[in-house]
């Protein structure tokens, strides 16, 4: 099937090159992206261990995570969320653009992972309103060929939304928190290995993030990791 899956594509790419989704010049490395607009990429090389909050100088804790250690206990974030990549994620996310899901996910696949890999690989849920809406789990479709490409095992019901709650997008730090302050819980039956990775498509204060750690952790997780594929650079703007 694979093998199959191969053929198919290489057939498509002979008929439809390679064109990049940003500036349209030809692709290059097997995904629709020119070597100019992925050298812009901006990559969080640099950043908290902790958090992965982008920092001038990498560091074991930034200053909000000595203040306020986050329940979760290691992250990663390959890309810092600005231009050109979050027009790409808000293409992905809000615009239904597939082909910009599967050029980020290429590009999440060929980073190296600095924290020790989970055994299980888990996802942010979408309440069923939203993804009637959206038609699709955004981080889920990241988090599936990723989980492939690392060898882990992937579940995605293991947590669920309990409650609508309204976009994170335009609140700020502290509503963030309150929004989703008891919107996830554990799926009766569950069993879940000592140590997981939850996994959303952008991280920006982390408050979705920590609310399903907290929920993970009192379900008998031990360790919990966060996955994003980017990270705002700055935890005042989830």
């Amino acid at each position: 099937m694979d093998a199959l899956v191969e053929r198919l594509y290489r057939w498509q790419r002979f008929l439809l090159p390679l064109r990049c989704l940003l500036c349209g010049a030809a692709g290059a490395k097997g995904i629709d992206l020119c070597a100019d607009c992925a050298a812009d990429l901006p990559r969080n090389h640099s950043c908290c261990a902790r958090c992965a909050l982008p920092l001038a100088i990498p560091a074991a804790l930034c200053g909000e995570c000595q203040r306020h250690a986050p329940p979760w206990d290691g992250a990663w974030a390959p890309f810092r969320y600005g231009w050109p990549l979050d027009r790409l994620e808000s293409r992905y996310k809000f615009g239904a653009d597939l082909a910009a899901g599967r050029v980020l996910s290429t590009l999440w696949q060929r980073e190296s992972c600095p924290v020790a890999l989970a055994q299980c690989l888990l996802t942010v849920p979408l309440h069923r309103r939203r993804l009637r809406q959206r038609g699709y789990n955004q981080a889920l479709e990241l988090a599936r060929p990723l989980a492939r490409a690392l060898g882990l095992p992937f579940r995605h019901d293991v947590l669920q939304r309990t409650r609508s709650t309204e976009a994170q997008t335009e609140l700020d730090a502290i509503s963030r928190r309150r929004n989703v302050r008891g919107a996830f819980a554990l799926r009766h039956g569950i069993e879940l290995p000592a140590h997981v990775a939850i996994l959303d498509d952008v991280m920006t204060t982390g408050a979705t993030l920590a609310e399903c750690a907290r929920v993970l952790k009192r379900g008998g997780v031990q360790r919990v990791d966060v996955w994003a594929l980017a990270r705002a650079p700055s935890p005042s703007g989830g």
